[in-house]
């Protein structure tokens, strides 16, 4: 089971990103284990400087914008 986090502070762009993140993982049947991250003291922790970011098994995977489907399959895999 993957750990993914969506860092960002409730925007449009971060309830999209959640929303694709779970689709993606539904249609591959990935089992996930997604959480939201609202903090700034903790997506700072992470680095992060522009949100949406994304934050798998540790790792920041990507910062900034919606990322498209293709990019979220690849994490999945």
């Amino acid at each position: 089971m993957k750990n993914i986090k969506v860092l960002g502070t409730g925007c449009a762009n971060c309830k999209t990103t959640t929303k694709l993140i779970e689709e993606a993982a539904q249609a591959k049947g990935v089992a996930i284990q997604l959480e939201k991250v609202e903090d700034i003291a903790a997506i700072l922790g992470y680095g992060v400087m522009s949100t949406p970011g994304v934050v798998i098994d540790g790792v920041v995977v990507h910062a900034g914008g919606v990322p498209d489907r293709k990019k979220i399959d690849s994490w999945l895999t």
